[in-house]
């Protein structure tokens, strides 16, 4: 029996093989990364947060946590949480990782003039905080 598969996926399959056993990687590192999402949307936001919904948009509030940086969280719109988007960063850790990078968020900006981000910067720790457990 002939199974065919695209040859991208193949490839994939092969750089992920090969990159997946490379000796330089420290696993002790990245045993300590640690990312999480959760979905936000303005009609459910107000059941559980006190301050009005800060986005334009429906989305997800992402966290990423490295051990030498700390929790980055950020806010991207829905549909776009992709491999390739970066998010609207929510907190310093964010801001100051984009800047080192040298990156800038390339999703739509979806944040409410004058809104108050630190309960979905919370909801980010959150998060990540649920991942570590």
């Amino acid at each position: 029996m002939r199974i065919d598969m695209p040859r991208w996926l193949i490839s994939a399959a092969v750089l992920f093989s090969v990159t997946a056993c490379t000796p330089s990687q420290d696993r002790s590192y990245a045993s300590k990364f640690v990312s999480g999402n959760t979905v936000v949307h303005e009609v459910f936001w107000g059941v559980d947060h006190k301050t009005p919904y800060p986005f334009t948009t429906s989305g997800e509030i992402l966290c990423v946590y490295y051990p030498d940086f700390g929790i980055e969280v950020y806010f991207e719109p829905a549909g776009y949480s992709k491999d390739s988007s970066i998010g609207t960063p929510l907190n310093k850790a964010a801001a100051k990782a984009l800047k080192r990078d040298g990156m800038k968020p390339n999703v739509p900006y979806s944040i409410k003039e004058g809104a108050d981000l630190s309960e979905a910067v919370e909801v980010g720790l959150k998060a990540c905080d649920e991942q570590r457990d």
